[in-house]
């Protein structure tokens, strides 16, 4: 890590999952109820040896026990059934450092090489929109932990005109444990029932049909229906589940064997058209630190390949540290690429208020700029460096985000101000939604092909409609691949931002 710059993978900003200590010594059916916990609708939980579903939106997080409050929870038939399976909670998040290696020995066995199987909308769906015109892909993140404190569901994807502009969708996160891959957050990925408000078809789950798929799985079911020029990608890793791989390059076999099996489990394996792997950062320091080697993520997506097949999408989130002797340099992305459909290149959270004191710096410059705090920080020196290292133009998509980083404390309106700290955030200090601060601070100035904007004594750096109109001119100049962007809850309800990319 150069001077306390992040290179982070999206960052997960949600409010976690239900606690899942039981009550008692017996296995629930349902993570126990927790006060000081929020719920969103359609989550289940147990208390005093019984089910409750929640059935309308809460406020207060005390004193509304299930049987205290009979308008908010719905009892459920039955009692509490024992389940071997937890409600995982998302891990929090947060920012980074840089490392060493070690090649382990790795031989990935060219063992069957799948076809994908044509994705078939139910015969009862009917398309509602024709594939997104040109080329370019528009790819963007869809968060599990999103429905709970941020409410924001597969159906929004429809109702923001965003499905009619996604060429790809990327489901964050699975985890990556002892060399597997596994679920990240089962009540959200595939039980969690949901109501006909919430349900992209308007249909509702019920609770009495066991052998039902739910969850936001089932959501992407419906989505792909109404718009079957979605392909969807289960994302593995993230900033906070990378630490998982280090163990996964000693055995790349094993881990695609478990990937495949997951991504194509039966209850679901309609859902996805491929995998991305968001791994920070092979060979180097991320939330921990990796010595693998430079060429583990060579290894690990080369036996991801043979196992998956040429019919199904591999992609990978990857580092956007271009200086000399940084995270592009300590790996061979050269070399991994050549099995991989594209590189997601991490062109966002370059300076942010980890650095509480400053500078401020815009956090998705897309040039170098008079004052810039690291020279090689920012959009075209990765892109360029990349393709340096032989990586074709039309394997690497930007970057952008949809959301700002700001300071507090700040009495400088450009760029390269002091400040005394991270700028209050919704959900985390420092970070905030395009939605909130179209509205809240808006942009007071624009910088190396982004925006920045000073309110009081806040300041914050962002991009919006204006700023990605110039980065896709970027993007089509330099023939890259496409777009992708960091996360979909943060545009605006009418979709602005992704309208632009289009």
């Amino acid at each position: 890590m150069v001077a306390g710059a992040m290179l982070l993978a999206p960052l997960a900003i949600g409010t976690a999952t239900a606690a899942t200590a039981p009550q008692s010594a017996v296995a629930l059916a349902y993570p126990a109820w927790a006060p000081n916990t929020y719920y969103a609708v359609g989550a289940r939980v147990t208390y005093s040896g019984k089910d409750y579903e929640i059935v309308q939106p809460h406020t207060s997080l005390a004193g509304w026990e299930p049987p205290n409050v009979p308008a908010l929870w719905k009892l459920l038939p039955g009692g509490s059934t024992p389940s071997p399976s937890a409600t995982p909670t998302k891990p929090p998040t947060s920012p980074s450092p840089s490392a060493t290696p070690t090649k382990p020995p790795t031989s990935p066995s060219p063992s069957a090489t799948p076809t994908k199987p044509p994705t078939s909308p139910s015969p009862s769906a009917t398309p509602t929109a024709p594939p997104p015109p040109g080329g370019k892909k528009v790819v963007g993140y869809f968060t599990n932990w999103g429905v709970y404190g941020r409410q924001y569901f597969v159906k929004n994807i429809a109702t923001s005109g965003s499905a009619d502009k996604l060429t790809h969708l990327l489901y964050a996160f699975g985890n990556v444990t002892n060399g597997q891959c596994t679920i990240g957050d089962a009540y959200a990925d595939y039980d969690m029932a949901y109501t006909a408000a919430n349900s992209v078809d308007g249909v509702a789950d019920t609770w009495d049909n066991p052998n039902a798929l739910r969850g936001a799985f089932n959501q992407l079911r419906k989505l792909k229906a109404k718009y079957p020029h979605i392909k969807v990608l289960f994302s593995f890793g993230g900033w906070t589940w990378s630490g998982g791989f280090g163990q996964a390059a000693k055995n790349p076999t094993a881990f695609a064997n478990s990937c495949y099996n997951l991504v194509e489990d039966p209850r679901w394996g309609d859902v996805f058209d491929g995998i991305d792997i968001d791994w920070e950062y092979p060979n180097a320091c991320g939330l921990t630190c990796d010595s693998s080697g430079p060429n583990a993520m060579t290894d690990l997506v080369r036996a991801l390949r043979n196992k998956f097949g040429k019919d199904y999408l591999i992609t990978a989130a990857i580092t956007a540290d271009a200086s000399p002797g940084g995270k592009l340099d300590l790996s061979d992305y050269a070399g991994a690429g050549q099995y991989l459909d594209w590189y997601n290149v991490m062109t966002y959270d370059f300076f942010g208020a980890w650095d509480a004191k400053g500078p401020t710096a815009p956090h998705s410059p897309l040039t170098s700029y008079s004052g810039i705090p690291i020279a090689d920080f920012n959009s075209d020196a990765a892109i360029q460096k990349l393709k340096n290292k032989g990586v074709p133009a039309s394997k690497i998509l930007l970057g952008v985000g949809f959301y700002g980083r700001g300071w507090t404390g700040v009495t400088q309106s450009t760029p390269g101000g002091t400040a005394t700290g991270a700028a209050p955030g919704t959900y985390e200090a420092g970070i905030e939604d395009y939605k909130v601060l179209k509205n809240s601070c808006p942009a007071t100035g624009t910088i190396a092909g982004t925006a920045y904007a000073k309110c009081g004594s806040n300041w914050w750096s962002y991009d919006t409609p204006a700023t990605l109109a110039g980065k896709m001119s970027y993007i089509k100049n330099q023939g890259l691949g496409g777009v992708f962007f960091w996360e979909l809850s943060g545009d605006t309800t009418n979709g602005e931002l992704i309208s632009a990319l289009k």
